[in-house]
């Protein structure tokens, strides 16, 4: 038996992790059963990215690596329906279920019940997904219904739509329809987010889900987790179907996800008749504020396709379909004090105490006011009477200030100008709207940032979790990053529920997270908009503690992918001597830092270098020869690259550096600039 070429090897590897990534992403995106961690998706994710880089010919068609990395869009483009996206007729009442199914019978001149299929009002955005020969090729917003946003880029970085239908022989054409939402969990982390950097916040998932895919960068897209539930059609050729819910099982056959089951109850469910609708409207309602994500009510569709063709549409809505939805869930209460909480990057932000009242089940007694914006748009007072909801069934929110209740005593609230935990000065910077305590040893400040500091993707102290940095706080052991390194025994023994073993495996974890790295270090310090990345970028550059320390505002911006506004945060925090102090307490704490990986001189020092294409050694190899001489790596083509080293088969990169006027050279040019 002949061995396998070396080409048809890549060939075969290739699409064996396009294969399993692709199954990895439906089975956490859409079936939420991962079926591995993190880390060896990420090797994997790796190996599929080296090969296409080193073989720029494999074909890249449905590959997770394309959901991210298109450049920005000038604008989008708009682009017709083949069949109109309709909409439907609601109503907040379910008599009105019993009047539909009424108006369906008597068209279809029936006594006999008819079957339905129920199914969620997802509340979020409309989109029709393209697939041509199985592959997606273009994604359309609703838009007027006629004519919607072309939004493919974007689309394709939402992990839980299949860039490739599972199917042996997918159909020609399929318009696959249904709704892109966020989850109340992403939700929360988005909006946690939005506030630490400054940027305004989103009202609820359906507007934030709407702003993210209406991104003209494709790479925010990719950054907040958007999801998509299919569950009607546009033009799907070479296939015939007899119901909508034959029709949504293929969907979910195809990779798709459909609304299944949660806690024994089908969120999708054929009926027959007025009476079993209703028991549904009722039944989703009771469970409603336990989905993962937001619906606003339920959908009825005649199950029959031939009896939906039958019905037809009037008015620009099918006959044979209706919502209703539900009446939202608020409540009136009083504002009893406005109170200023401080969070770990420092923003200051205004949260309202309010007599206790319950809403959607739940009892509410605060809702954060944001910022200074939020504040003074609702002008929400002391002493006012307020209505409340729970945005995306989860973070409380004042909708609106009852005004002609409001006492004639009650004062505009001023944000304070000091810190209400430090009381040093706070500050706004110009393009945010939000004030923050810049001192980075707040006591506020650090009781968040002592959490961050100990998190596995920081310096990693795994037996120290919320809870205990939140008694040794309180207790007044750990006050500071260096305090832990400085704990005794008896000292965690004083606190309650602490015994003998567990003291010394919280001892034990705190020594082994002295073997540690740069780059984790500068993370766990929680410098504004520094991230993982970033931080790597950071210690790769510097190469020591103390060169990071003394870094410049010049030196930070010749750094590629640190932009003014990083620079700003970091020598924001390097400016400060408390912050200096601290870090070097931590260097003195027995802190074994790895040795950085590429050497801060040599012969290739102050250039960069990024390599494309089949090199006579292997990339690793290569990779190494550049950090060992003292040169920079980097992970795209821009106007900071000072070299690209060019390979067999090099690809699309070659185009880039030519147009931004980037040199390019070989490998044994490489050799010889670094003699």
């Amino acid at each position: 038996m002949a061995a396998k070429s070396p080409k048809s090897s890549v060939e075969s590897r290739h699409r064996e992790l396009k294969e399993l990534l692709s199954k990895y992403d439906h089975a956490y995106f859409v079936l939420d059963q991962p079926l591995i961690g993190d880390f060896e998706y990420d090797q994997l994710f790796q190996e599929l990215r080296g090969l296409e880089d080193v073989h720029p010919g494999l074909d890249r068609r449905g590959s997770p690596t394309q959901r991210v990395g298109a450049p920005p869009l000038e604008q989008f483009v708009k682009a017709p329906h083949r069949l109109p996206m309709l909409s439907l007729t609601n109503s907040y009442s379910p008599e009105d279920l019993v009047e539909f199914d009424a108006r369906v019978r008597k068209v279809l001149n029936t006594e006999n019940p008819v079957e339905y299929l129920c199914e969620l009002k997802f509340d979020g955005l409309a989109l029709e997904l393209i697939y041509e020969n199985g592959e997606l090729t273009r994604a359309l917003t609703r838009g007027d219904g006629t004519l919607g946003e072309d939004v493919t880029q974007n689309v394709k970085t939402i992990r839980a739509i299949p860039l490739t239908l599972l199917d042996a022989r997918p159909p020609s054409l399929a318009e696959i329809r249904g709704e892109a939402l966020m989850f109340k969990k992403d939700f929360v982390k988005l909006n946690e987010t939005q506030d630490e950097l400054g940027h305004s916040v989103f009202a609820n998932p359906r507007n934030a889900a709407a702003g993210t895919l209406r991104q003209l960068d494709p790479s925010i897209v990719a950054g907040r987790t958007l999801r998509f539930f299919a569950y009607s059609s546009g033009v799907i050729e070479d296939r015939d179907f007899k119901t909508q819910d034959e029709l949504e099982s293929q969907f979910a056959a195809w990779g798709l996800p459909v609304a299944g089951e949660i806690g024994g109850m089908h969120l999708r469910r054929k009926v027959a008749g007025a009476d079993a609708i209703v028991e549904f409207y009722h039944d989703i309602e009771k469970i409603r504020h336990d989905l993962p994500f937001e619906i606003d009510g339920i959908v009825v569709k005649v199950d029959s396709l031939r009896l939906q063709n039958d019905l037809g549409i009037v008015a620009r809505s099918p006959r044979w379909a209706t919502a209703a939805k539900y009446k939202p869930q608020q409540a009136e209460t009083l504002v009893e004090n406005i109170v200023v909480q401080v969070g770990r990057t420092g923003a200051l932000t205004p949260v309202a105490i309010m007599a206790p009242v319950k809403v959607g089940g739940v009892t509410v007694t605060n809702a954060t006011l944001h910022n200074i914006e939020e504040l003074e748009r609702k002008d929400v007072r002391v002493g006012d009477t307020v209505l409340i909801h729970r945005a995306g069934d989860v973070i409380p929110e004042i909708i609106s200030v009852k005004t002609e209740k409001r006492p004639a005593t009650a004062q505009p609230f001023r944000m304070p100008d000091h810190c209400p935990a430090c009381e040093q000065p706070v500050t706004k910077q110009p393009e945010e709207v939000v004030l923050r305590c810049v001192n980075p040893l707040c006591p506020a400040v650090m009781k968040e940032s002592l959490k961050h500091f100990v998190g596995r993707r920081a310096m990693n102290v795994d037996k120290v979790g919320d809870r205990l940095i939140e008694a040794l706080f309180d207790a007044g052991l750990v006050r500071r990053y260096s305090d832990l390194y400085q704990l005794k025994k008896d000292q965690i023994l004083s606190l309650e529920r602490q015994g003998d073993k567990s003291a010394d495996n919280i001892l034990a974890s705190i020594e082994r997270s002295k073997k540690t790295s740069l780059a984790r270090l500068i993370f766990a310090m929680g410098i504004r908009m520094v991230g993982e990345q970033t931080a790597k970028l950071l210690a790769d550059h510097f190469g020591t503690p103390e060169k990071f320390l003394e870094a410049s505002d010049e030196e930070l911006l010749t750094i590629p992918e640190i932009g003014p506004k990083v620079a700003e945060n970091i020598r924001l925090s390097l400016s400060n001597e408390k912050f200096q102090a601290e870090f070097k307490r931590l260097l003195k704490s027995g802190l074994e830092l790895e040795a950085p990986r590429r050497k801060t001189e040599g012969p290739l020092s102050g250039l960069s270098f990024l390599v494309t294409g089949t090199l006579p050694v292997k990339r690793d190899h290569a990779h190494e020869f550049i950090e060992g001489h003292g040169g920079k790596l980097l992970g795209s083509v821009s106007s900071k690259l000072s070299y690209l080293v060019v390979g067999d088969d090099p690809g699309s990169k070659v185009d880039k550096a030519r147009n931004l006027g980037v040199k390019m050279i070989s490998w044994d040019e490489l050799q010889a600039l670094a003699r």
